[in-house]
C-alpha cells in the first residue's frame, strides 16, 4: 500500500477519463446499498443482522490496513494518545455505527430510491452546523438550491402519502437522522483527519463501527441468530459489505488521488441515478411521473448547491 500525497495531475485541457470512470464507480456500487438491504429484508434479516454482516466483511480489511500504517514508523504511532484514541472512536462510531443504525432502521419503511435523495440533502445539514456551531460563514445564496431539493422530497413525499403511507413517516424521520449524524460527523470528523490522516482516523472509526455492529448483533440475536440465517441473506450480507461498502471507499479514494475531490463530488449524482434504475429493475418498485418530477428537483437543487459551494470556496483562496 502506497502513500499519495499529492493528486495525480493530468495535462491542460485532457480530462482523466480514468479517474471520472473510478469516481463514477465508486458512487455507482455504493449506491448498491440499499438494494442489498432491501432484498435481505424481504428474506426476514433483521436491521442487526445486516449491519453484523456488512462489518464482518469490512472490519478485516481496515484492521489489516490500520495495522500496516502503524507499521510504517514510530512518528504516526506516536500520535495515538489516548485521548485521540477515544475521540477518533467516537466520531467513528456516531458515522459509521449510530448513522448506518439509523439508515438501514429507514429502509424498513420506505423505498430504496427515496432513501437515497433523502440521504443526497447531507451536505446540506454539513453546511447549516457549519454555520450554526463551527464558525463558517452563512451564504445566503445556497438558501435556494436547499429549497428546490426539498420541494423535490415533498413531491415524493406526497406521492408516497398518498399511495404508500404505512410507516412513511418514521422511515423518513429514521433516514432524515442519519443525514444529520453524518453531516454531524463530517465536522468531527476533520479535525481528527487533520491530526492523524484521513487513512487512520476512518481504520479507528470503522473498526470501532464493527465492533459495535457485531456486539450489538450477538447481544441481540446471539450466536443462533447468525448460525440461522439462510445461504441468501448471508450473500446479501457479503455484497453488502464487498460492494456497498470497501471495494466502493477504495474505488473513491482513488478517484479522489487521480482527479481531486472536487471533482470527485461532481460524480455524486450517479448514486441516486444508479439506486433508483436498480430498485426499479430489481425490486419492482414504483417510478411515476411524480418521482421524476421530484428527483429533477433534488438532483437539480443538489447540483446548484454544489456549485455555488464550489464558487465560495474558489473565492476564499
Amino acid at each position: 500500500m502506497t502513500k499519495t500525497s499529492t493528486t495525480t495531475t493530468a495535462p491542460a485541457g485532457h480530462i482523466d477519463l480514468v479517474g471520472y470512470g473510478l469516481a463514477m464507480a465508486g458512487a455507482i456500487l455504493f449506491s448498491t446499498k440499499g438494494i442489498f438491504i432491501k432484498l435481505a429484508y424481504a428474506e426476514g434479516a433483521s436491521t442487526e443482522i445486516l449491519l453484523a454482516l456488512r462489518m464482518l466483511v469490512a472490519l478485516p480489511v481496515y484492521l489489516v490496513i490500520m495495522v500496516m500504517l502503524l507499521g510504517r514508523g514510530e512518528k504516526l504511532r506516536a500520535l495515538l494518545t489516548p485521548k485521540r484514541v477515544l475521540a477518533s472512536m467516537a466520531v467513528g462510531a456516531l458515522g459509521y455505527y449510530v448513522s448506518s443504525y439509523l439508515d438501514f432502521s429507514g429502509l424498513s419503511f420506505v423505498t430504496a430510491q427515496y432513501e437515497r435523495l433523502v440521504l443526497f440533502t447531507y451536505p446540506f445539514f454539513v453546511f447549516i452546523f457549519g454555520v450554526w456551531w463551527f464558525g463558517d460563514t452563512m451564504n445566503w445564496k445556497l438558501l435556494p438550491p436547499m429549497g428546490v431539493t426539498y420541494a423535490g422530497l415533498l413531491v415524493i413525499f406526497g406521492w408516497n402519502l398518498a399511495v404508500q403511507p404505512e410507516g412513511l413517516v418514521i422511515g423518513t424521520v429514521f433516514v432524515l437522522g442519519s443525514a444529520l449524524t453524518f453531516a454531524f460527523y463530517q465536522h468531527l470528523a476533520r479535525r481528527q483527519m487533520l491530526v492523524l490522516g484521513p487513512a487512520l482516523f476512518t481504520c479507528i472509526g470503522m473498526s470501532t463501527a464493527g465492533v459495535l455492529a457485531i456486539g450489538q448483533s450477538l447481544v441481540v440475536s446471539g450466536l443462533p441468530g447468525f448460525l440461522s440465517l439462510t445461504p441468501t441473506i448471508w450473500t446479501h450480507g457479503v455484497m453488502l459489505g464487498v460492494f456497498g461498502t470497501v471495494l466502493p471507499s477504495f474505488l473513491l479514494n482513488a478517484g479522489i488521488a487521480r482527479i481531486g475531490p472536487r471533482a470527485t463530488s461532481s460524480t455524486a449524482s450517479f448514486g441516486p441515478i444508479a439506486t433508483i434504475a436498480l430498485a426499479v429493475v430489481v425490486l419492482g418498485e414504483d417510478f411515476t411521473f411524480f418521482h421524476a418530477i421530484g428527483t429533477a428537483l433534488v438532483l437539480g437543487g443538489s447540483a446548484l448547491f454544489a456549485r455555488e459551494e464550489g464558487r465560495t470556496a474558489a473565492s476564499k483562496k
